[in-house]
């Protein structure tokens, strides 16, 4: 097995790597950042919407994270193979008008798919009802209610 395109410390493909670490630092802050991970002709989609192209991404998460007060990725676990694979992680996050302003935690996962050191394809997976609109007053409360009948 090649071992040129490794992390040392890993085990993991070093585009994974690199993805792994910087989403645990992503913020509004550094979203430049992500010129480093995706490949410029990238498709990303989740649960909201399909993205492609860098600058469309990037445009994205900026839209994504501008009213955010904060935003943290835990990545839990991680399967992987030389050019994808499953990362499983739980985001907390705070917007002002969502949840009384208090942390919100969701748990997903993504398939990624990587090539020549860059991700070229990033697909989430996630409970956008727990993301987004249990935590709105008044609809929350008709989500909650009917994911509870749901269960039942």
């Amino acid at each position: 097995m090649d071992n040129h395109n490794r992390s040392t410390t890993t085990g993991q493909p070093d585009w994974l790597s690199k993805f792994v670490t910087t989403y645990q630092q992503l913020s509004t802050d550094n979203l430049t950042l992500l010129e480093d991970i995706y490949a410029e002709s990238v498709e990303f989609q989740d649960p909201m919407h399909f993205v492609s192209g860098l600058s469309n991404l990037q445009s994205y998460f900026h839209n994504l994270y501008t009213n955010l007060k904060e935003c943290r990725f835990e990545i839990t676990d991680v399967i992987f193979n030389e050019r994808e694979a499953a990362i499983y992680w739980v985001m907390n996050y705070r917007h002002p008008k969502l949840n009384n302003g208090k942390t919100v935690t969701v748990e997903g996962h993504s398939r990624l798919k990587g090539h020549d050191g860059r991700v070229h394809y990033h697909r989430d997976y996630l409970d956008l009802g727990a993301m987004l609109y249990e935590q709105i007053p008044v609809i929350g409360a008709f989500v909650k209610q009917v994911k509870r009948r749901a269960s039942k």
